[in-house]
């Protein structure tokens, strides 16, 4: 998967920053009345900055939020992987890897630059494939982020976010180990040795990316988390 720390880094740093700022939410009193089914829409259409894709993340985080179906699973991992923006993206990252022959080590060249792109589309896809896909519909594991929102600190929103790696939420509502991404992102990492080049097999390498993966994973929750906040703020709209 194409690393987008630098750029997701930045917009964690801002977004923190303008929370801090902003005075928090009273905490909504308990009921004792079942809560109603809420039929959202299984997928956020909203773009981050009007162009990065957020479909993984649920903003209406009420306990009747619906599971995903099978078939709506396997949409958003295939939805994740041909959206133009990463798309464009994966043409920038094996861009910058052709400088100097970086990682995967194709080359030089207009057919070394044609395999790191075509790399780097199937490092995203295979990810979203075992993720979003196989992993969480085998396991019954919501692939989607599911935010915390206004109410508590802005540390334990960043904390929250952060431990949504290793934490997932089940079909049923109760929670998990993240199986279905942790698991999904060593199989996709595993199966790029399929396709990249031996000097691109090694086990530092692999750790690399590993280690790539996980901060991307991250820095993507932070953004997810406090975008509408930003959205809300400086652009004075609200997420739907």
């Amino acid at each position: 998967m194409i690393s987008r720390v630098p750029v997701a880094t930045l917009l964690a740093l801002c977004t923190i920053s303008v929370c801090l700022a902003q005075p928090p939410v009273p905490q909504p009193v308990d009921s004792d009345e079942a809560s109603p089914v809420i039929p959202v829409s299984p997928l956020n259409e909203n773009r981050i900055f009007g162009v990065i894709p957020d479909y993984q993340t649920v903003t209406d985080t009420g306990s009747g939020v619906k599971p995903l179906t099978p078939g709506q699973k396997w949409s958003l991992a295939l939805k994740e992987t041909v959206d133009p923006f990463n798309v464009i993206n994966a043409a920038m990252g094996a861009a910058f890897s052709q400088r100097g022959n970086q990682t995967p080590k194709y080359g030089e060249g207009g057919d070394a630059y044609g395999r790191r792109f075509g790399a780097a589309l199937a490092d995203f896809g295979t990810q979203n494939f075992f993720s979003a896909g196989l992993l969480a519909v085998v396991l019954h594991q919501d692939p989607r982020y599911y935010r915390k929102g206004p109410g508590t600190s802005v540390v334990k929103r960043a904390v929250y976010s952060v431990s949504r790696l290793v934490i997932a939420r089940q079909d049923s509502g109760a929670q998990a180990f993240n199986t279905s991404g942790i698991g999904g992102m060593m199989m996709g990492i595993a199966a790029s040795n399929l396709y990249y080049p031996a000097a691109s097999r090694r086990g530092s390498v692999m750790m690399c990316r590993i280690s790539t993966s996980l901060t991307g994973g991250i820095m993507g929750n932070l953004m997810s988390e406090f975008w509408p906040d930003i959205q809300k703020k400086f652009f004075h709209k609200h997420s739907n």
